[in-house]
């Protein structure tokens, strides 16, 4: 075995137990009980230790952590802590499930259908006022979602004069929306 003086003042990588994933394995249970007294659960404790390995999976273990144990629960005690973070996050922001179940469509009141069915026909009513390949071409950008080098290509202009078309017509329907909800 070559001293490690001779390896350039680095200390032999650690064999078996005492590498950090050998150690992690050997105190895997101690590790989940840390996480499960920060996150509350031994099941997000399970899942934390599982992040932390891999994690450390992919650190090299070359010897320059002196206290490797300390470390180890050190990782797993941050990332605990994170998840606690996030979950406490996601249950002030975010309601359960089941409570959207019960919650009443604004999309199907009456007084919503009839309007968005007079927004379209005023849609309509602006397209036609449109020279007819600005028509195609904004049909084929904002409803078929085709890609303006595409369009171009298709009604034989350039891709420039495509987004021309399209913001003329956007710009268009919007102004010909707004005279209709100022009536």
């Amino acid at each position: 075995m070559i001293p490690a003086t001779e390896i350039g003042n680095r200390p032999a990588p650690p064999m078996g137990g005492e590498t950090l994933l050998g150690l992690f394995m050997e105190n895997r249970r101690a590790l989940v009980g840390a996480a499960a007294r920060i996150v509350g659960s031994r099941d997000m404790a399970e899942d934390v230790v599982q992040d932390a390995f891999l994690r450390l999976r992919d650190a090299t273990d070359d010897g320059a952590i002196r206290c490797r144990l300390s470390y180890l629960f050190q990782v797993v005690r941050n990332l605990a802590i994170d998840t606690y973070r996030r979950q406490a996050l996601e249950q002030k922001w975010m309601a359960p499930e089941d409570e959207g179940m019960d919650a009443a469509s604004l999309a199907t009141s009456p007084d919503l259908i009839v309007i968005g069915r007079q927004a379209l026909c005023a849609l309509a009513g602006a397209l036609a006022e449109l020279p007819e390949r600005t028509q195609r071409a904004f049909e084929m950008c904002r409803v078929q979602g085709m890609a303006q080098k595409d369009i171009a290509s298709q009604l034989g202009v350039s891709p420039t004069l495509v987004n021309f078309m399209v913001r003329d017509a956007c710009i268009h329907c919007r102004a010909r929306l707004t005279r209709q909800q100022a009536i």
